[in-house]
């Protein structure tokens, strides 16, 4: 089971877009796809017609003293192969909840663990501040993706995210991989050209090197609460993110050429 996160410690860069046009991908190639919403604002789980503010069970009953198997918690998202585990807003008051309760920092990747044979992929949606959620998710995943607007304000939110990175490097004794994704990209605006030759410049190893560009197909795939991958893969948005799988799964066959090789 290959684990994501999809995390910036900004909000509106294209977090829930991201992981819902991936998943979506996985999905139609017959895999099996476990979408976590881990904001407590909800946007992923309102993405597919559910109300974070009243829905039931969600991925916040995982935290609780007396928690449900994760399997109780998963909805239908109506997409063939693609799941939810939903966030509701009462997410929101982990960190005061929970103080310095011992382990409260692997609770997804204990649950995740429970149906690690039922899913191929599981794409996390974070929220974008530094607490229990975000140290949650980075502790379960393998692979860490931050979509970043072109714009300036948006790359001071992505050095936040990389200090995170070295924090959680410290305190985890993991090294983190991780990709940043270019979203938002106008190429009519002077900004967005500049902000993608800053993030050439700072991050060429970490950046992946195409873009996700402005297309006003994905609002309109969001009110239909289905993946823009879905509604119309021809179009720009789609033709992107499918571009970006295609780096990440190619990045994953080069991870396991190099373990089997180290192994041999």
């Amino acid at each position: 089971m290959r684990i994501w996160a999809v995390a910036n410690q900004k909000g509106g860069v294209g977090k829930t877009t991201t992981s819902v046009n991936l998943a979506g991908l996985l999905a139609s190639q017959e895999n099996s796809v476990l979408l976590v919403d881990f904001d407590p604002q909800g946007s992923l789980t309102s993405y597919f017609g559910y109300n974070p503010d009243v829905i039931d069970h969600s991925a916040y009953h995982l935290f609780q003293r007396h928690s449900v198997r994760v399997e109780n918690l998963i909805l239908n998202t109506g997409i063939s192969g693609l799941d939810l585990l939903p966030a509701s807003s009462a997410l929101a008051t982990l960190d005061r909840q929970l103080g310095a309760q011992a382990g409260k920092g692997l609770v997804l990747a204990n649950a995740l663990k429970e149906v690690e044979a039922r899913y191929t992929h599981v794409l996390i949606d974070c929220p974008p501040v530094l607490g229990v959620l975000m140290v949650n998710a980075l502790a379960a995943c393998q692979q860490l993706l931050v979509p970043v607007q072109t714009d300036f304000l948006a790359l001071r939110g992505l050095e936040r995210m990389t200090q995170t990175l070295t924090m959680m490097k410290r305190s985890l004794n993991k090294k983190l991989p991780y990709t940043i994704i270019p979203t938002m990209f106008d190429r009519r605006t002077r900004a967005s050209a500049e902000s993608l030759k800053e993030l050439q410049q700072s991050y060429p190893k970490e950046l992946w090197p195409s873009v996700i560009p402005v297309d006003t197909q994905f609002r309109e795939s969001s009110r239909m609460g289905v993946p823009l991958t879905a509604l119309n893969p021809r179009s720009r948005g789609a033709l992107a993110y499918q571009e970006l799988l295609w780096t990440l799964e190619d990045e994953r066959s080069e991870d396991e050429a190099e373990l089997e090789e180290k192994l041999a």
